[in-house]
């Protein structure tokens, strides 16, 4: 995913001068492709309209999720069913390399790196998967998704380099059998595997590589891989053109969740030119926007994700994915739907342990309202199969199109092969606007141009919003003959058509019908909203309606819902699974139901619905079922429901919610015990066993400006917590010592001579390397021996994401040092600590990431089982009192009831006295926080459930590094429920949390 910052403003750059790049179509430069089906399998295949499945045309509409990014197993079927809830079809997921290959030649799928269980999910929910394994994957990820070990590697990474080909086949070959083993061709879910990764920026004086691009497709396909290979342009620019379908990426609102009010004006524009784009560079398959904005990443000193949700809010779901409907994009793909976490060392330097991303999934997997929004279109487009073969007819001839009102612009989207249903999308000129537009639309239909309404009065546009009208819509056996009324969907249940339509509240619309007799005469059934009527020529009924709460009309053979926005938000469109592999992949015999917070199925037997979904609140949920009149039975999570039948037919039901109070621990409360975790200080303290840094050359492109080499990477250390040692020999001149670290955006260090603190850069949210001069408290005797020891933060790898660039080995450590007022100073040996066993690390079970290089990390003070009862007692809200670090232990125990989903979260509360620290939180030896107090913005860390175990012992551990003389503590430390739920979400399995056990080898 995503470029980074300065190629990211390139690209608003490159959008602001769209008009000047509209492709020629004439003169498009087309490259050669692969067959439409490569002559490997049959059941995916494409054209230049859509995907399609086992001959079957599908509307693509994907979102990311991570299977890294929550190690919860059991986890992943409660977000796929909420995805698949949302009327989606699909997934798409980034693999990381890194977590993998941990150590080169030792590829492992075991435990939270097993992709089985996530693919499984996928295909029990029924969602496609796009498969996305890299080798380079970026996605805010340390290292891009690159193997620590690939930055003593020589070689230039991203191209066909020998050292690199070499180093990445083992992992593509591995995970590419994972994949061919689950491709649909084989009963999985998976229908699309991306080859590389952006592969659309190229360090000078390189540029693309076709020989690397024609390895990588080489090794998928060695494996087995047979279903169709894909490509994420970071904008349509061509690069990596021949695979079977081409696609690229787009950002248009960009990052800036500090003003989450603000759009630039013309960020819609900016996109305007992608379609003439496609023509240009992949005519012959389908219009596929494999990653488009569905929130924000936010750096270290953000504003938090709530911040970016409201900037990638609802209102911009409106608008821009709407456009993208315009533009006729029949695979897209939004990055992120469920952001998830950076536990461990996950994330690179510009991000924090949250991935929430603003996602319409919360990272805590709760719902926000843009993924209610989201609902309302994915469905839409689900039941509007005349849109998978359209085509935008008037790009950059849109303002005033069709209304006659300068300030809006209006795309023309027509079915070019069925001939008959248009599409009108309509938005303001200014993306950024608040102001109200009020237009009327002259539109050409079966009948004959239409100036709407017809039965007079005007439509009106809100700022930050945008609306789909149709024409010679078909819904059943209904023709639409225009609607304004956006539709969200409609099902034909027992030979009755019922379209659902809606609008923001209090907007006048109006829907018409063609009929093939006599026009029937409209009547309200329910509901308090009046219509007018008006007949048309060709058999048809004009319908005039405001868009307030819900009222139903019957017409003819059609049930029409008219619903306010909030009132559609309520509604469910699901579909009883048939048999075999893909039963849940159904999309027939749709069943409607509105109520609930979520519901994630239906299956039918004997006259019964069976209904399963969520409900979180305690309030009476009301239903109301719209099923075929066999049914007149029901339950919700195997309750018996009471039902009542309104009068035209459809069924009503109550439900009320059982949220059970639960006691958590009072963290502060707690018997906590504490021990040192920096001995390393102590004049007692022996380095015998530490790596004994005396490297003098590397292939680092920053050369050494050291005696030795002091990049933490050259010895295996590429995680967390980072101790350098230098011992010297003083000449008695000494005044003080200057260094320069490198650790990554937000990285801080401290440095001791022998037990005596003399100083630290606490780090700030901008700075990567810091020079730094400390001077020393008293002089030093000549002849004397001593110790400097140096810790440092580790804040991840930078991304790579110009190809044969090497920022991913930018260094992490020692630039430069010198003792002041003593040039001739020698330090006799560097050594240098890091993960216990470095790339040979020593838990498996939470693999490569999980620990850093502090003393209690290499004992595996944050396991369960540990024995800590000689401890001394002490809380991390009490502290310490001095620069050091001190590790912290309780335990808890949880006993949270089933059938609920409660997401818990460890919430602290920034401290202002002595506010420069760092902290660490484990959770049953997972680290699921990492706390900088006086950068933030994060301060809401949740562990899932899974890692925390709801119903037994919990073993929680914190790291607190004070860089200041006078030493810190955390303000607070809570456990807190952040939702309540009453739930049909499968039971949890906790994630294996191995005891601890004595290392032999620790140090």
């Amino acid at each position: 995913m995503l470029l980074p910052k300065a190629s990211a403003l390139f690209l608003c750059a490159l959008a602001a001068l769209a008009n000047a790049r509209v492709p020629n179509r004439g003169r498009g430069l087309h490259f050669p492709r692969q067959a439409e089906n490569d002559g490997l399998q049959n059941i995916v295949t494409w054209d230049e309209y859509s995907l399609l499945i086992n001959g079957n045309r599908v509307n693509v509409w994907s979102g990311e999720v991570h299977p890294y990014r929550m190690p919860v197993q059991s986890l992943h079927l409660d977000v796929f069913q909420k995805i698949k809830a949302l009327g989606f079809n699909a997934i798409s997921a980034y693999f990381f390399w890194g977590i993998h290959e941990g150590k080169r030649g030792e590829i492992s799928f075991e435990g939270f790196r097993d992709l089985q269980p996530f693919f499984d999910a996928a295909l029990k929910a029924g969602l496609y998967v796009i498969a996305r394994p890299g080798p380079y994957i970026n996605a805010e990820t340390t290292g891009g998704g690159f193997p620590g070990w690939g930055t003593h590697t020589e070689g230039l990474w991203r191209t066909s380099n020998t050292s690199y080909v070499e180093a990445y086949t083992g992992y593509m070959k591995a995970i590419g059998a994972q994949f061919a083993a689950n491709q649909i061709t084989n009963g999985g879910p998976i229908i699309l595997v991306q080859v590389e990764n952006e592969y659309s920026g190229f360090q000078p004086p390189f540029t693309e590589d076709f020989t690397y691009e024609s390895d990588l497709k080489s090794v998928l396909r060695s494996v087995g891989v047979t279903v169709p290979l894909t490509v994420n342009d970071a904008w349509p620019g061509g690069h990596f053109t021949d695979v079977d379908i081409y696609g690229y990426d787009s950002y248009p609102n960009g990052f800036n969740c500090g003003q989450p009010n603000d759009w630039l004006p013309g960020a819609v524009d900016s996109t305007e030119y992608f379609f003439g784009a496609h023509l240009q560079y992949s005519p012959q398959s389908p219009n596929a926007v494999f990653e488009f904005q569905g929130g924000a990443f936010d750096p270290w000193g953000g504003f938090g994700y709530e911040d970016c949700a409201e900037l990638l809010g609802p209102e911009f779901e409106r608008v821009f994915y709407k456009n993208e409907f315009a533009m006729s994009t029949t695979m897209l793909n939004l990055y992120m739907l469920f952001g998830g976490t950076n536990w461990g060392g996950i994330a690179h330097p510009g991000v924090y342990t949250s991935y929430d991303y603003g996602s319409a999934i919360a990272e805590d997997r709760t719902l926000r309202e843009k993924y209610y929004e989201l609902k309302l279109q994915a469905n839409f487009r689900a039941v509007s199969p005349a849109f998978l073969t359209t085509r935008p007819m008037n790009i950059f001839a849109t303002q005033g199109s069709f209304t006659g009102n300068q300030a809006l612009k209006t795309t023309q989207v027509l079915d070019v092969v069925g001939n008959k249903t248009g599409f009108y999308v309509v938005r303001q000129v200014d993306a950024s606007t608040t102001a109200v537009q009020t237009y009327t639309l002259t539109l050409s239909t079966s009948i004959g141009s239409l100036t709407i309404p017809t039965i007079g009065g005007s439509l009106a546009l809100n700022g930050k919003d945008s609306k789909i009208h149709v024409v010679d819509y078909s819904a059943g056996s209904t023709t639409v003959l225009y609607s304004t009324g956006e539709i969200l969907t409609w099902a034909t249940i027992d030979q009755r058509d019922v379209i659902l339509v809606y609008g923001n509240a209090g907007e006048l619309h109006e829907t018409a019908f063609k009929f093939t007799s006599a026009v029937p005469t409209a009547t309200v059934v329910s509901g308090t909203g009046a219509i007018k009527t008006k007949v048309l020529a060709g058999n048809s009924l004009v319908l005039q309606y405001q868009t307030t709460g819900q009222t139903v009309v019957e017409v003819g053979n059609v049930l029409l819902y008219i619903l306010d926005r909030a009132n559609a938000y309520q509604f469910w469109v699901l579909h009883p699974p048939t048999t075999g592999a893909f039963a849940q992949f159904s999309t027939q015999n749709p069943i409607l139901v509105k109520g609930g917070y979520l519901l994630r199925s239906v299956t039918t037997a004997g006259g019964v619905l069976a209904l399963t979904g969520d409900l979180n609140t305690t309030t009476p949920v009301s239903f109301e079922i719209i099923a075929p009149a066999a049914f007149q039975a029901a339950t919700f999570n195997g309750a018996k429901l009471a039902l009542g039948k309104t009068r035209y037919g459809t069924l009503t039901a109550q439900k009320t919610a059982t949220l059970p109070a639960v006691t958590l621990p009072n963290l502060a409360a707690l018997k906590w015990k504490t021990a040192d975790s920096l001995p390393e200080i102590q004049p007692q303290y022996s380095d015998a066993q530490w790596t004994v840094a005396n490297h003098t050359t590397t292939i680092n492109p920053t050369p050494a400006n050291t005696s030795v080499v002091l990049y933490a990477g050259d010895y295996g250390f590429h995680t967390g917590n980072i101790l350098w040692r230098a011992h010297f020999t003083a000449t008695g001149a000494e005044k003080g010592f200057e260094v320069a670290v490198q650790g990554g955006s937000a990285f801080g260090f401290s440095v001791w001579l022998d037990a005596t603190f003399i100083g630290s850069w606490e780090g700030d949210a901008v700075q990567s390397v810091f020079n730094a001069t400390f001077p020393f408290t008293a002089a030093l005797k000549s002849g004397t021996a001593h110790v400097l020891t140096i810790l440092q933060d580790h804040m991840g790898n930078e991304e790579n994401w110009e190809a044969a660039g090497e920022d991913f080995k930018t260094p992490r450590g020692i630039l430069s040092y010198d003792f002041t007022g003593s040039p001739t100073t020698n330090v006799s040996v560097w050594k240098v600590a890091g993960n216990l066993g470095g790339e040979s690390f020593a838990d498996d079970t939470r693999g490569p990431l999980n620990e850093g290089g502090l003393f209690g990390e290499r004992q595996g003070w944050h396991l369960p089982g540990f024995d800590d009862s000689a401890w001394a007692t002490g809380a991390p809200t009490t502290g310490l009192a001095h620069a050091g670090v001190s590790f912290f232990r309780t335990t808890f125990a949880l006993n949270i009831p089933a059938g609920v989903d409660y997401p818990l979260a460890l919430v602290l509360t920034n401290a202002t006295t002595n506010p420069l620290f760092r902290a660490q939180l484990y959770v049953n030896g997972y680290q699921f926080g990492k706390y900088v107090n006086h950068i933030g913005p994060q301060t809401s860390f949740p562990v899932p459930q899974g890692i925390l175990n709801y119903n037994g012992a919990n073993t929680l551990a914190v790291s607190l590094w004070a860089a200041g003389a006078s030493g810190a503590r955390l303000a607070s430390l809570a456990l807190k429920v952040t939702a309540k739920v009453e739930s049909s979400m499968a039971p949890v399995v906790n994630q294996p949390a191995t005891p601890w056990v004595r290392r032999s080898n620790a140090f």
